[in-house]
């Protein structure tokens, strides 16, 4: 492992990009080298025999004098993480706590078997108002990618909620980037979306008839600012929709506050969560992909890449391509009229750029996945093509996409991206690991799903910090990296604990919609590697600590300042100021 670090893990920092273009290293006696330094590396794993339980303790107790001794030396960390790494399986790595040094499973979090999805309604919560008592009809406009419009799919019923209105379903977007004519009946199984919430909320699938030649002007258009709360809605919506009877909300994505009452967050996870199931045909072919996944492996790792060359313009970040690059990514970000001068530096430095494929082939080999673990990756057009996909590829020979997976069966769905993008969300929800180089909506949506059904592992990468060390990775060798690599992503793993109840993105961390599940010994099983059980006592009593509510008082509302209407403004007004469309959204 030690001649791997010096070399071959830095395969000339991978891609690299000139004014020609993008392209791969030439050196052959470097890539040759590359392959064969980490194909021995491989071998000599396999090949090393396991140390008996007798000789792990003893070695144990040896770190743990020489931990002591380095306390006082001042030199604590340096080479432990290299020693540990010798004496546990490759799944786990050491992280530091309160308690000491405790293994983290890269494959499956430890606390995974203690929570589950609680979404279900309370008691004290009333029906849905029937559609003729109801104080209007709600039309919603959604705005941006699959997963963008999602979240104002979710957020729309619990609008509609709000104002004891009746939701028509929701209109999908069709002018946007992605250019996708689909309708919510494409994607999205309109019956099952309305009678799974008709306890909640009424929805048809088109305003009456009736209604709509009674109108004395057509149905008034207004936007509302992000993340409004819900007296916003009261106040400034629920008089017009009175007067009106019909309204239509327009480019509707996080138009609604983030914390929100305990029963209107879970009103939201029963939509996002078990009301929004995609069409027979979409969840058919993601099935057939996940099954031909699990026949070539017993695990795998779903990647989700966004690196196409939009969305790498509008993050104003640079790859190193020279004028090429700069021109290429230039010209494209002239479509956004409104966009402001960044310094790609600076976008680097603050964690805003998406990882490259080779840097998240770094990561995950640093955290320690094998070159044997199977990827399935999720992407588009990927900037450089093949060329900026072959370090990955290399890292990770086992590579697969829905493309390679599904040939004739795929081409139904070629010409609707939106389509496309529900495929590779089934296949990376089910995933064992997933993994994500930037922050946009998929990643923050699929990371809340999988916390809700059992928080399966998911990597976030911590760009910021990351960033810096990919920089000056040439200048350390292979161990020291990769421990620089693991505390780095401390957090950022799917942990329970990584964010306090009521804070982050709700989307992201559903915490109202998890719950401790009753103890059971049984959940606490031998890993299935064959290492000894986690100790139940410690995993019990962490566990109890997770998810619980902080600082509300029971029967209260957790409502967040946001921006307020002023006296003199307008919603429209308002909505213009706080409003930015988010591009990095898929």
């Amino acid at each position: 492992m030690v001649d791997l670090a010096n070399k071959s893990w830095k395969y000339d920092r991978g891609l690299v990009l000139n004014n020609i273009g993008i392209f791969c290293n030439n050196n052959n006696n470097n890539n040759n080298n590359f392959k064969e330094k980490l194909k021995a590396e491989e071998q000599q794993q396999q090949q090393r025999p396991k140390m008996s339980s007798w000789s792990v303790k003893v070695c144990g107790v040896m770190l743990f004098v020489v931990g002591l001794i380095s306390l006082f030396t001042g030199h604590l960390a340096s080479d432990l993480e290299w020693y540990s790494q010798r004496l546990v399986k490759r799944s786990h790595y050491y992280k530091l706590n309160g308690n000491g040094r405790t293994a983290v499973d890269i494959w499956k979090s430890k606390f995974s078997n203690f929570y589950q999805g609680c979404s279900e309604r309370g008691p004290h919560f009333g029906s849905a108002i029937r559609e003729r008592s109801s104080t209007g009809y709600l039309l919603i406009a959604t705005s941006g990618g699959l997963n963008q419009q999602r979240t104002g799919i979710t957020d729309a019923v619990v609008v509609a909620r709000i104002l004891n209105a009746t939701l028509v379903v929701p209109e999908l977007d069709h002018q946007s980037f992605w250019k996708d004519d689909s309708d919510f009946l494409n994607i999205f199984d309109v019956d099952w979306f309305i009678s799974y919430l008709a306890k909640d909320v009424t929805i048809v699938k088109r305003v009456p008839e009736r209604v709509m030649r009674s109108m004395e002007k057509p149905p008034y258009t207004m936007r509302v600012p992000r993340k409004s709360e819900p007296e916003y809605y009261l106040d400034q919506v629920l008089p017009i929709l009175l007067r009106r009877a019909v309204v239509q909300l327009t480019k509707f994505d996080y138009r609604l506050a983030n914390n929100l009452d305990e029963e209107l967050q879970k009103l939201r996870c029963r939509v996002n969560y078990h009301a929004l199931r995609f069409t027979k045909p979409i969840r058919n072919l993601g099935q057939k992909l996940v099954m031909r996944m699990r026949n070539m492996t017993k695990r795998f790792i779903a990647v989700h890449l966004r690196f196409e060359p939009d969305m790498l313009a509008f993050s104003g970040c640079y790859y190193g391509g020279g004028d090429k690059e700069r021109h290429e990514l230039g010209e494209i970000r002239k479509r956004w009229e409104t966009l402001p001068e960044l310094s790609p530096d600076e976008e680097r430095t603050r964690g805003k750029c998406p990882l490259t494929p080779h840097e998240v082939g770094l990561m995950l080999r640093a955290l320690g996945f094998r070159n044997d673990s199977y990827l399935y990756v999720a992407s588009g057009e990927i900037y450089g093509g093949e060329e900026t996909l072959r370090p990955l590829r290399e890292l990770f020979p086992n590579f697969y996409t829905k493309e390679m997976l599904a040939n004739e069966e795929l081409k139904p769905f070629l010409p609707f991206s939106s389509r496309l993008a529900a495929i590779d969300y089934i296949v990376c929800d089910e995933s064992d690991v997933f993994v994500t180089n930037n922050n946009g909506n998929m990643a923050k949506i699929l990371a809340g799903r999988r916390r809700y059904t059992g928080h399966k592992r998911t990597i976030r990468p911590n760009a910021k910090r990351l960033s810096a060390l990919f920089m000056a990775r040439d200048k350390m060798e292979w161990g020291k990296f990769a421990k620089k690599v693991k505390s780095c992503q401390r957090g950022f793993m799917g942990e329970p604990n990584e964010m306090k109840p009521g804070r982050g993105e709700f989307h992201e961390y559903p915490s109202s919609c998890i719950c401790q599940k009753p103890f059971n010994h049984s959940a606490v099983v031998n890993d299935e590697d064959g290492d000894q059980p986690l100790d139940v006592n410690t995993i019990a009593s962490e566990a109890k600590s997770r998810y619980q509510t902080v600082g509300d008082q029971p029967g209260e509302s957790n409502f967040h300042e946001v921006t307020k209407p002023r006296i003199g403004e307008g919603p429209e007004l308002l909505a213009e100021q706080s409003d930015r469309e988010h591009f990095l959204a898929d």
